[in-house]
């Protein structure tokens, strides 16, 4: 079965299709033109808004994901606007760590909200996963992308970004996202 994944960042679809792995399932990347503005107020919203332009373009089931780091202390930033944050990956971790510089309480977490959408823009599943941790004091490590060199899980005394994609992808909010939905896929008639 294919399903369309509402993204343009090749790295997040090979991604999303080592979890799905065996499953039976493949996610395709959106048809030309696919650029939708992500003006939702929530994860939720912005998947959402990313499904439905993606299935109205190639007129089959798609699923999109929207997802960030909350960091505790800077209630709840950069969240939503994680992507956004600062120009380039090395600008967003540098104001993160400028943030923190004199803050104890670095408790974080990854939120992953994932949103199926038929063609015609229903949607027909939604599920949510975390990844709970805390921001180190320096990036370590050069796997993953975002802010993965300085996150540390919850049980793990190293980054995301010093993990390999296998141990990534089991523990990952994504991961865990996409398990609950792959699950909803097969367990339906689509």
């Amino acid at each position: 079965m294919e399903i369309v994944f509402a993204t343009n960042n090749i790295n997040k679809l090979k991604e999303v299709n080592e979890i799905a792995e065996g499953s039976g399932i493949s996610f395709i990347l959106p048809p030309e033109g696919f650029n939708p503005e992500e003006t939702g107020s929530t994860f939720a919203e912005n998947s959402y808004i990313k499904a439905a332009a993606a299935a109205k373009l190639s007129g089959k089931v798609s699923l999109a994901d929207d997802s960030g780091l909350c960091v505790e202390a800077l209630n709840g930033a950069p969240g939503l606007y994680s992507a956004r944050y600062a120009e380039t990956r090395t600008l967003r971790i540098e104001r993160l760590l400028k943030e923190l510089s004199n803050i104890s309480n670095r408790n974080a977490q990854f939120i992953c909200c994932m949103t199926l959408v038929s063609p015609d823009g229903q949607v027909l599943n939604r599920t949510t996963g975390f990844c709970k941790g805390h921001i180190t004091n320096a990036p370590h490590g050069n796997n993953g992308f975002g802010y993965d060199p300085v996150f540390v899980p919850e049980n793990y005394n190293i980054t995301i970004a010093e993990m390999n994609e296998t141990d990534k992808n089991n523990i990952s909010h994504r991961g865990n996202a996409l398990r609950q939905m792959i699950n909803y896929i097969l367990n339906t008639n689509l």
